[in-house]
Parts: structure tokens; sequence; C-alpha cells
């Protein structure tokens, strides 16, 4: 075992091998994890208050079907391994023998040089001239004055936001900010309410729809595949004894009714592998955790009359992909099972078309349009060659392919009470608001017409667009959001109409790369913008200030940074480290912040009656 040498993180240097204490630490480097996991607060970079499961870095089995190949470490498509600077790692878990171990990829140390100055000493110019035509060029382009009547103004706009319970850590934004003219707003945890409260559950068998049911522990469900699915196709994990992860897999998992078990460091020394995280319903009688499991994946002893299952390996929810899949083992089972979670259209697509009901589509429509959040599920039988060793290594294609469709959990998501009221202030004042969110369609569809972004006569034109196929050209339809039979067969619609545009992220992919010209038209008339990953969110912001638009954006700091950070002025909800993702943030966890980031700024913006902004 090699010698562990304790030094200062200022030593640090890419390709050093650090050990994480099993109490935690503030990372002080990025780092990839090698061995182990651990349970990360990320709310420094992200303003997600949610824990984060990291788990060590895959070590690929070449040449074996299925299984994933070499690839170069690269940090965005490993950030589920990777730990990041200055986040807060909570706890650890570790193999036997071992520690858990992270290899240094990146520190905050940078050598930053000034061009002009290595040009001037490349022409042998002396250092009194150098210092003389600098201060030439400063006082020739910049008045004597300004810098003193800015920075005045500046420190004066910091208080008064200070006072309304609004950070800024981006001072140079604030000149900007009074000449917002169109807001983007993120829906959950921002014009809508953090918390999902779970609406009913829509199960399918043998290819069709049963009946809504509100409750999902029913007796005779509790050992059905669709339970397991939400007992088990989460990432929450134990904090202090308390459960802790996203607010969705919490109310999903509550609905169940089970109980959730982790392995304590006293198990985990006697075996050498992590032993896995087990749920069970909450009546059934069982041993001790350590006397039921001898060896995580291996050999068990258990109790006949018990029924609970082992989560094996975790494949944590993607926005870009739009679900999450966990492989879990049925206590006493030899062959695992696999289950998905996502966007219904994402899962069911996954899915073995005969376990899709027919009805799919108009069922989903029918909850979305009533604004219901829809999350569908789905499993598979895995092959009894997948041993737990080639289980933790596998490719998640291999695994999220031929599911079989298990139904729809049903999620309401209420309004927050301020949302309608400032929305309209904004209307007043001519400054356009713009929902962008990774939600359904229409599900935001019809969030935005609840709130008042949408006015209930205005018509909504969705705009749906194709890549290039089997020769055919990139093409875009129009369809009518009331009527989605109905098809728009007008390029245009007429000037007196007063229409909204939506569209989802693959039509604004395929907009942006076949048809620029028209994606200008689109965002000016562009008011639902939905299933957008983070990268889109922030392309979209650049699209808006392409067309002139002076662009806030408001949302929890999340997926959203992206857009925070690119917006001339963005606002984060979290009441977290957000900051050190978005130029400002409220303490104030409703988008009432917004009218006042824009009234209360720089001195010569003032508001004036009716919120009609006005410079003097």
């Amino acid at each position: 075992m090699a010698e562990i040498e304790e030094i200062l993180s200022t030593d640090l240097v890419p390709g050093d091998v650090m050990v994480i204490p099993s109490n935690g630490t503030i990372m002080p480097c990025d780092a990839v994890l090698v061995s182990g996991t651990c349970i990360v607060n990320e709310s420094m970079l992200t303003g997600e208050s949610v824990p984060v499961t990291k788990t060590n870095l895959p070590n690929p089995l070449p040449g074996e079907s299925g299984e994933e190949t070499d690839s170069a470490y690269n940090t965005e498509e490993h950030k589920r391994h990777t730990l990041f600077c200055g986040t807060h790692v909570i706890q650890t878990r570790f193999y036997t023998g071992e520690l858990v171990k992270a290899v240094v990829v990146r520190t905050g140390r940078s050598v930053n040089w000034c061009k002009c100055l290595l040009s001037f000493k490349f022409l042998n110019v002396s250092s009194k001239t150098i210092i003389i035509e600098s201060l030439d060029i400063i006082t020739i382009t910049v008045p004597p004055a300004l810098p003193a009547a800015m920075t005045a103004g500046i420190v004066y706009a910091q208080r008064r936001l200070k006072h309304l319970g609004i950070f800024c850590i981006s001072p140079q934004r604030i000149n900007i900010c009074g000449q917002i003219n169109l807001v983007c707003f993120d829906k959950t945890g921002t014009l809508t309410e953090d918390g999902l409260d779970l609406w009913g559950v829509q199960r399918v068998e043998n290819g069709s729809f049963h009946l809504s049911e509100e409750n999902a522990y029913k007796e005779n469900l509790v050992k059905s595949q669709f339970v397991a699915c939400m007992a088990t196709c989460h990432t929450l994990t134990k904090i202090e004894g308390q459960l802790s992860g996203d607010p969705l897999d919490l109310k999903m998992f509550e609905a169940t009714g089970w109980i959730l078990e982790e392995a304590t460091e006293e198990e985990t020394s006697l075996h050498n592998r992590i032993m896995p995280t087990v749920v069970r319903p909450p009546k059934t009688a069982v041993a001790p955790r350590a006397c039921r499991i001898t060896r995580a994946g291996h050999g068990m002893n258990f109790n006949p009359s018990a029924y609970e299952i082992g989560i094996v390996r975790q494949f944590p929810f993607s926005s870009a992909l739009q679900r999450m899949c966990v492989v879990a083992r049925l206590l006493g089972e030899k062959r695992m099972d696999a289950y998905m979670k996502g966007a219904p259209e994402v899962v069911a697509s996954l899915c073995k078309k005969e376990t899709v009901p027919e009805n799919f589509a108009e069922i989903l429509e029918g909850y979305t349009k009533q604004g219901f959040r829809v999350i569908a599920l789905a499993h598979r039988r895995l092959e009894s060659k997948l041993t737990w060793h080639k289980v933790q290594n596998i490719n998640r294609d291999h695994i999220e392919a031929n599911m079989e469709f298990l139904g729809l959990i049903i999620m309401q998501n209420k309004l927050k009470a301020e949302t309608p009221a400032v929305l309209q202030d904004l209307h007043q004042a001519s400054i356009r608001t713009v929902m962008v969110t990774g939600d359904n369609m229409l599900t935001a569809i019809s969030v935005a017409r609840d709130c008042g972004m949408i006015p209930p006569k205005d018509t909504v034109i969705i705009a749906d667009a194709l890549p290039p196929h089997d020769g055919q050209a990139a093409k875009i339809t129009w369809r009518y959001a009331e009527n989605l039979e109905e098809v728009c067969h007008v390029d245009e619609p007429k000037t007196q109409e007063l229409y909204h545009f939506a569209m989802n992220g693959k039509s604004f992919a395929v907009i942006s790369e076949h048809f620029p010209d028209m994606l200008q038209k689109l965002v000016l008339h562009g008011t639902v913008f939905a299933r957008m990953a983070p990268d889109q969110k922030t392309q979209l912001i650049e699209a808006l200030q392409g067309v002139d638009y002076f662009v806030g954006m408001c949302g929890d700091g999340a997926n959203d940074c992206g857009a925070l950070k690119r917006a001339h002025g963005g606002i984060s909800l979290s009441e977290l480290e957000a900051s050190v993702a978005s130029p400002f943030t409220s303490r104030t966890p409703n988008i009432s912040c917004v009218p006042n980031l824009i009234r209360f700024l720089f001195p010569p913006y003032i508001c004036v009656p009716h919120n009609t902004f006005m410079v003097l």
C-alpha cells in the first residue's frame, strides 16, 4: 500500500492521487473519483440544494459485447464522477482495505500574461515608456470623473438591492439591468412551487391502461414491478438519518410507503465491495441487514418471507437524456432488473411497441393539457449472464433498450401565489415574458395560460421541426395547441391575430441548424420553449440577444446556470450559494424580485405610476 503524505492544498498538481476524508471536506481542486463513492453538496456551483452522489470512474473491460470502450476523460461527460473545486463532500463510502481516492485533474492556479507588455518587451521598449504609454491610453479614452461616478452609482444600487434581499456579485451587470425589456423564466420552482404532489398513477398491464389510481401502495400492488420502480428508481440517500434528494424522487418514494436502508461504515468494512442500498415494504419482517447479505452481488442468506430489493447500480438523471435508470435485484433472485423513469415520450421510445398502449399519446395529452407533470416508468428483466462485475462497467445504452412500459405517475405542480401579479406588472411595463423549461410542451403551455403569460384569447402555434431523413430535407410543420390534429397551413398568421409560438428542444436544435433565418422570427414571437436542455437555454438567451433584446433570466439555479450567466441580468431564487452561478441572487423565493431588480437599480432609471419605466 502506497504511503500517504499530508501536504498543503496549494502544492497539489494534476495527476496527484488524493484521499477524500471520510467525514467530508471542501474540495480544493477538481478531481475525478477512482475508488469509492461520495455524497456532495454542489450548491456552490449549481444553486441546487439537493445532494449529489458521485461514483468512481468506471473501469471498462474492452472486448466484451455491450460494455464501454476506453475513452479519454472529459469533465462534462464524466461530471458524475468528478468532484469540483469549492463543493462540499458531505460523506463518503469506501471499499474494505481501501480509501476513497481521487486523481487531481485541475487546480485553481493559472498564470495570466499581459500580451501588450510582452509585445513592448520584445521590442526593447524601456519600462518608463511603457508606463507613460499605458497612462496615456487610460486618460485619453476614459474621462477622469467617469469611474468615480460609475462606482458611486453601482455602490448605491447594490445597497438598495441588499435592502430588498437581492445580492449581486457582478456589479458591471447593474448598469444594464435598467434596460431589460424581456425576461425568461424557468417553470418548476420559479413560476410554480418547488414541491410536487402525487395526484395519481396510471398503470399499464398487457399493453392497456388501468383506471387512474390515487394510491400506489395498495396491498395488491406491493410486489408489482410498478411499485418496485417507484421504490428503486431514484438517487435518494440518508444524511444524518434523514432521506435527502430530489423533491420529485422524495414524493414518489414516500408514496410507496417503503423503507430505505443504507450500509453502515461497520458493515462496509466487512466486505470487499460496497454494499447496495436496500428498499423494502414497511411490514416486512427481516433479520438484521448484516445477517441477510454476505457479499454485495454474490451469495445471500435471506429470510424467504422477506421482500426487499438491493440497488446495484445507478445511472443518474441526465437533462440531455431526460431519464434515469437503476439496476436492482430482488433478494434471493439470480437475475437482475432494470428500472427506468423519465419523460413519457423518451421512455415510450425505448420500450417494446406492444407494451405501449395505443392511446398513450391521447392519455398523455389529456394530463398535460390540465397542467400536470407526467413521469413514465419502465422495466426490463436483464440477462442472466450479466454479473455484478459486468453491471458495474456496462454502458447505459445497453441497459435502456427493449424495456416494458409500466405506466405513468401524475404529479401536480401549483403556481406560486405571487406569479400572476408579477407577470401582469411586467406586461404593463411593456416587458415581454418567455417561459423556458425542461418540462412537457403542453404542460408548459397550460401553466403559461394559467399565470397570464399567454392571455386566454391568444392563439398558440406549435412549431415542429424534423431533421433531414432518408434524403428528404429538414422541414417545419405548424400545429394549433388547442387542437393538435389541426395543422396550420399559413406561413405567417394573420397580422391582426395575437399569436405565440411554442417549440421543444429538438425542434429548437433543428431550426437553429437548418433554418437560422426562421429562428429569428420564431424567437420574436416565441413564448414557450419546452423540453429545453441546459445548453439550449443558454442558446435561446443568445438568440434573443441577437435580435437586440436586453434579456433577464430568472431560475432556481439548478439547470439554469449557463442561461443565468449569459443573460444581461440573471437572478437566481436559490437560498444557498447559487450566487456563484448567477450575477444576482434573491433571498425571496418567488419572481417578485424581478421588477424590483429593474426598478431599484442604477439611479437614472426610476419607476413612475403604472409600472412605466422612464429614463431621465
